[in-house]
Order: structure tokens, then C-alpha cells, then sequence
């Protein structure tokens, strides 16, 4: 078995912020290696946050941003199931960087069921289209992975939830907002959710 030390358990404590315990576990399972062991945490995250998802969120918090030049401004709304959580310290990180990543990317919708059904079916047609001709003669599998992965931009382009997280303590974080909201779950043990946002831009 690989033994891994506190000094990789504190640097993988840093990179993903997950409790101590599930750092060391996830090094362990993956013989130390530092990009398994993310992935195994963001995997332990999602699937926290799945079993936490039915359960009633009655409390939450606003969320505030004005950009320095008063020109935009976000209104985030997430929810939680106690009072308790929506004064803890990491749910209000959380909520700034909500805000500070809306106001950075200008996201349309919430999440990709929010996007209207036409708008997704007029821009598959057009994806259809472009893929197959560019990709002419290539085989239909490989064409229908291209389709879904150009889908896949448009809705990371509109959503907000898959927009990248803005980590007001670490601007090296890569995780995407939906990541950082899973970890939060996994951490706190409450279901927590982003309820809506409003973005506002001066003269739109």
C-alpha cells in the first residue's frame, strides 16, 4: 500500500479544499496520484450531492455584486436546508464567488433545463449541419461525439451552473460552478442549490 504523508494530504487539502479525511482516502485509493485523486473527490462530491438533492431547502441567503465601474450587477439566490448553514463561512464563499462569476461571464440561463427548447433545437440543426459537412466521410459515431461535444460548448457558453467557478480565495481553481456547489455538499452535508440569479448590465 502507498504511504502517503501529510505534506500531499495538506497540498491536495489546498487544491480542492475537501476535508482532511477524504483527501487522505482519496490519495490512498489512487496510489498518490495527485489527478486521480481529484477526480475521486469531485466523483464522492456529485454523488453526495445527489443523495442530498430531494431533501427541502427552506433557508438560503442573497447574494449581492456591484462591479467597480457601476455598470453590472448580480442578484444570486441560493438556498440550503438551515439557518445554521447560510451563516457558514464556506457557503458564503461560495455565494460570492456565485456572484463574482455571473457578473464575470453574463450567463443567460440558470442551468441547461432552463434553456428554451427551441433555441436548443434550432442550434442542433445548425450543428448537425456544420458537423457533417466538415467531418463528411468520417464514420457516424465519431460525427454524432462531435455533435455532442459542440452542444456541449453551447450550453457551457449559456449556463451558469457549467460556467467556471470564480474562487474569491484561489484563483487557481478550475472547478466549474456545478463542481463547486457538489464539494460544498459534500462538506457541509446539506443540500444546498442555486434557486436563480439576475444579471444586470447597464443600457440591456
Amino acid at each position: 500500500m502507498t504511504t502517503i504523508d501529510a505534506k500531499t494530504v495538506m497540498k491536495l487539502r489546498e487544491m480542492t479544499g475537501a476535508p482532511m479525511m477524504d483527501c487522505k482516502q482519496a490519495l490512498t485509493e489512487n496510489g498518490g496520484d495527485m489527478a486521480k485523486a481529484t477526480d475521486w473527490l469531485r466523483k464522492k462530491g456529485k454523488a453526495t450531492a445527489e443523495k442530498a438533492a430531494s431533501r427541502e431547502v427552506k433557508e438560503g441567503k442573497l447574494f449581492s455584486y456591484v462591479h467597480h465601474n457601476g455598470k453590472v450587477a448580480v442578484l444570486v439566490e441560493i438556498v440550503c436546508e438551515t439557518d445554521f448553514v447560510a451563516r457558514n463561512e464556506d457557503f458564503n464563499s461560495f455565494g460570492k464567488g456565485c456572484c463574482l462569476a455571473a457578473a464575470a461571464f453574463a450567463p443567460a440561463f440558470l442551468n441547461r433545463e432552463a434553456v428554451d427548447a427551441a433555441a436548443v433545437e434550432r442550434e442542433r440543426a445548425i450543428v448537425v449541419d456544420q458537423t457533417n459537412t466538415a467531418m463528411k466521410g468520417k464514420p457516424q459515431q465519431v460525427i454524432d461525439k462531435a455533435i455532442e461535444g459542440r452542444m456541449d460548448k453551447f450550453f457551457q457558453a449559456k449556463c451558469f451552473v457549467e460556467m467556471p467557478f470564480v474562487n474569491p480565495e484561489d484563483q487557481n481553481d478550475t472547478r466549474t460552478i456545478e463542481q463547486a456547489r457538489q464539494w460544498l455538499v459534500g462538506k457541509i452535508g446539506e443540500n444546498i442549490q442555486i434557486r436563480r440569479f439576475h444579471y444586470m448590465a447597464l443600457g440591456s
